[in-house]
């Protein structure tokens, strides 16, 4: 690097505090919502499957056509559909938390399948012998099939704020901020791609840093 290169990141370097404050709101804000609603739909799509602790197959039917739905449905565009509701919520349609919103929304359904698939991927004797022993159907769930999957769920979670921290970069095409935001703004649009560059190394560390975080613990909880 010469020392232009340096000039332009020492020159952006406040810039890059802002965005990485942004990201990590829209991150954090969309993480938590999604574990908290994603998780408890994916719950009921396992639950409400054929021959499962809450048979409903047309209740199944309907969240699991909702579900695929929604995850083809294309983010930025999605971003655009949510924009009144968004400002209703947060009473604008720019900046980080106007972003979380439709990133909650989208990181929901997303998290929601890889729960279910997690839960189907507990051994059916487990549920069984919960079963012989008189467990009620929300013991079956809360203390056996997610303390089982516990281990895969940590991993999904881990999947899951990759995904968001992705798709937030896409959030920076209507002012939602962010690195990603920084990236386009100067590394794409002002043809600086030492920006470009940094920007791209430092989503890469934060990636490796949540996927370490993720398999260690996963590993740690995992039983087996």
């Amino acid at each position: 690097m010469n020392s232009g290169t340096f000039d332009n990141l020492q020159r952006l370097l406040p810039e890059f505090y802002k965005a990485l404050g942004e990201t990590l709101v829209m991150v954090g804000v969309s993480a938590t919502f999604a574990v908290v609603a994603g998780g408890a739909l994916g719950i009921l799509l396992f639950a409400s499957a054929r021959g499962q602790v809450f048979a409903r197959p047309g209740l199944n039917a309907v969240l699991n056509w909702l579900v695929s739905y929604m995850r083809a449905f294309p983010f930025v565009i999605l971003m655009i559909v949510l924009m009144p509701l968004t400002r209703a919520i947060v009473g604008t349609s720019f900046g980080p938390l106007a972003a979380s919103v439709s990133l909650s929304i989208a990181a929901s359904f997303y998290f929601a399948r890889l729960v279910e698939q997690n839960l189907n991927e507990v051994p059916k004797g487990v549920i069984e012998a919960a079963q012989a022993m008189g467990a009620t159907p929300l013991t079956i769930i809360f203390k056996v099939l997610v303390n089982e999957a516990r281990a895969g769920l940590i991993l999904s979670v881990t999947i899951l704020i990759i995904a968001i921290l992705g798709e937030s970069a896409a959030a920076g095409l209507i002012g939602g901020g962010g690195i990603g935001d920084l990236g386009i703004r100067y590394g794409h649009q002002r043809y600086m791609k030492d920006v470009m560059a940094a920007v791209v190394s430092l989503l890469s560390v934060i990636v490796i840093l949540v996927q370490s975080i993720g398999n260690r613990l996963s590993k740690h909880l995992d039983k087996r």
